[in-house]
């Protein structure tokens, strides 16, 4: 009889802790598309990440209060954190949480996501972060051999044994943070970083050889496919005969990809969040050949191959240390495509690196993060840690009250942006009915002189109506001229209006007139500004 009593109550209980589960359960966070625009859903809803990467070794606990230091003085919503296969499974089959479940807590208590970063068979093209008891046997765990026979510090991508012991340790993360964060504190999970090879186009060991002189998989002879390769269209063939003097890196990039493709789908069969991998680039221009850059991984000239191989890998990502806007220009717009989500999960921690928030957001991208934000056990005080971030920290801080309508607002393709080139030169931005223009240097003082000490300036702007914008920028000025049936018509401000959001509502603080508008238009100096313009055609 008691036993019969505890089960009824048990099942009384189970039924009334259900549904509380059900209606507290938040939806699971998922990238959508709509006319070639992407968007991250959190909580239900468009959400930008306002990212920063702590250091490869600062996930430990005891370095964890620098990286929430610099979280705090630099206003992230996300936070990317590696975790570590050599820490969570030390010894085969025995998996240890404890890091990962430290993370979830202190980011629930600092009230910011998480992107965690698997550190697995790659990390930078290595294998170093593979547990010891993997590295301890090289014969079953192997690296590539190069073309002279010789040993590189790369994982082949062509080990079951390898990719085997890899989805055994990924489902256990995944199934762990299915169990362990209902309430999705981790939105993204990378697998593996900057996967390829240094020191070898690809691997020649002798398994490898006899699959690369058989024949190219069908999934890759497609014509669309080939064609976004820049090679004929053939039926058949040996990776030799498709590809020709491009064929060693393609069959890496085919190999690579269909390994970390294979970890990602075992992984999202248990908990299915969104997935990406990020890419150590080549040099945008001139075509480089793999000898120059980490061959097999997601660079430009391979995507292709990567979204055939890969279904289950949400996105390609740029890792952005390359000086010169011409050429982060280019790589943005590389990895900004109707079938890839714009995402910079890296970037170099230079102040000027800071303007390519705005053309993210502009493009529609899900998130920006530069990277090293931690002092690296260097001992900075709170000070001198705010002083170093201070350039991202202060687009942070504009950016993040009105996160939620950003977000939503670049899906929607309401958000249009320019950033300083090298060379200073004007830009204009079409608004439709308007034309914007916009001037780079100065200290955005009414008739300044421009000053062009660094390339940091850049303009924002948001088209709330035809005749009303909101506009953010820094070291730059802004006037407007009219276009299509009223281009030459005189025309003037209305209203120009200085002042911050809170809540997703603008709050101004001032009305800007005389000097602070009719110089040249409305200027911005080092330190953004968030103004809400609204101009008049005078008939």
């Amino acid at each position: 009889m008691t036993r019969k009593i505890i089960s009824s109550l048990a099942l009384v209980m189970l039924a009334m802790i259900k549904p509380f589960a059900q209606t507290t359960a938040t939806p699971m966070p998922q990238i959508i598309q709509k006319d070639g625009r992407h968007a991250l859903l959190v909580d239900g809803k468009p959400f930008l990440m306002l990212g920063g990467q702590a250091h490869n070794s600062s996930a430990w606990p005891m370095m964890m209060p620098n990286v929430w230091q610099a979280v705090a003085a630099m206003h992230l919503n996300t936070l990317e954190v590696p975790i570590y296969w050599e820490q969570i499974e030390a010894q085969p089959g025995h998996f240890d949480f404890s890091i990962v479940n430290t993370l979830l807590v202190q980011a629930r208590q600092h009230k910011v996501h998480l992107v965690l970063l698997w550190f697995g068979t790659w990390k930078n093209g290595s294998n170093h972060y593979m547990p010891e008891w993997m590295k301890r046997d090289a014969a079953k765990y192997p690296n590539v051999t190069g073309k002279n026979g010789g040993a590189i510090d790369s994982p082949s991508p062509n080990v079951k044994a390898t990719l085997d012991a890899d989805i055994k340790a990924f489902t256990a993360v995944m199934r762990y943070l299915k169990q362990s964060d209902p309430q999705h504190t981790v939105i993204m999970v990378q697998v593996e970083n900057e996967s390829g090879a240094w020191g070898s186009v690809r691997d020649y060991s002798a398994a490898a050889q006899k699959m690369f002189e058989g024949l190219v998989p069908a999934e890759l002879l497609k014509p669309a496919i080939l064609t976004a390769l820049n090679v004929p269209v053939v039926n058949s063939g040996s990776w030799q005969q498709v590809f020709g003097d491009r064929a060693d890196e393609y069959f890496q990039a085919w190999h690579v990809a269909r390994f970390i493709g294979q970890v990602a789908a075992a992984g999202k069969a248990v908990y299915p969040l969104p997935l990406y991998v990020n890419a150590a680039l080549r040099e945008p221009f001139g075509n480089p050949t793999a000898n120059n850059y980490e061959s097999g991984g997601p660079t430009d000239n391979v995507l292709p191959i990567w979204k055939i191989a890969a279904p289950a890998i949400d996105l390609e990502a740029p890792d952005i240390y390359l000086s010169g806007s011409d050429k982060v220009l280019k790589v943005i717009d590389l990895y900004d495509r109707a079938d890839n989500p714009l995402f910079v999960p890296e970037a170099g921690m230079m102040p000027d690196n800071a303007k390519y928030l705005y053309e993210v957001i502009a493009r529609g991208g899900i998130g920006f993060s530069p990277f090293g934000i931690d002092d690296n056990g260097r001992g900075e005080t709170p000070a001198e840690t705010a002083k170093r971030l201070a350039p991202f920290a202060q687009e942070y801080a504009d950016a993040a009250p009105i996160m939620p309508e950003l977000a939503k607002w670049a899906f929607d393709g309401k958000i249009k942006a320019v950033v300083e080139h090298d060379d200073h030169a004007a830009q204009t931005i079409d608004l439709g009915a308007w034309q914007a223009d916009i001037k780079f240097g100065g200290d955005g003082r009414a008739n300044a002189a421009p000053v062009y000490s660094q390339t940091s300036g850049k303009l924002m702007i948001v088209k709330l109506g035809e005749n009303e914008f909101i506009a953010m920028g820094t070291r730059c000025h802004l006037t407007f001229q009219p276009t299509d049936n009223n281009a030459g018509k005189a025309w003037q401000y209305l209203k120009v209006e200085e002042g911050h959001f809170e809540n997703g509502i603008f709050k101004p603080i001032r009305i800007l007139n005389g000097d602070e508008t009719d110089w040249g238009g409305p200027g911005f100096g080092v330190v953004p500004k968030v103004l809400r313009i609204s101009v008049v055609v005078r008939h």
